[in-house]
């Protein structure tokens, strides 16, 4: 069985990124599950939801195993997602106006990685959410 894991990114970044660390009040800016080799979530920087390889032990990320976790699952939400823009307009509402509602075929990191591991209403979380409530969950 093929191990999940939750990778935090706690890199300098871009404005964005220190945007969403003070907003939040996080060390943490962005989140990825990481199956094998590749790193599944949405991105700005790559305009929405994405797979791809990514260096997780440049010293810009905190790595957590989520063994209650199956590989399967996350690669076949990629699968039916993997055409979704970056939902930054989702992310303002919900993040910054509380309305917590999610655009249609859009979503941010934390909304896609708390809707692939089948945590109700992603749209309300914020990375460093995600991890608490992924940990908690699934360790």
């Amino acid at each position: 069985m093929t191990p999940v894991r939750l990778a935090m990114y706690k890199g300098k970044g871009r404005l964005f990124n220190a945007a969403v660390r003070a907003w939040t009040g996080s060390q943490y800016s962005h989140c990825e599950l990481v199956v094998g080799d590749w790193c599944y979530s949405s991105s700005l920087m790559d305009g929405g939801v994405r797979r791809k390889k990514i260096d997780l032990l440049d010293g810009k990320w905190n790595l957590f195993d989520l063994p209650g976790v199956s590989a399967e699952s996350v690669e076949d939400y990629f699968l039916v997602t993997d055409h979704h823009r970056y939902g930054l307009l989702s992310l303002l509402t919900s993040q910054i106006f509380n309305r917590g509602q999610s655009m249609r075929e859009a979503q941010f990191c934390s909304e896609w990685c708390a809707n692939a591991l089948g945590i109700p209403r992603g749209v309300i979380y914020s990375p460093v959410a995600v991890k608490e409530v992924a940990l908690w969950h699934f360790t």
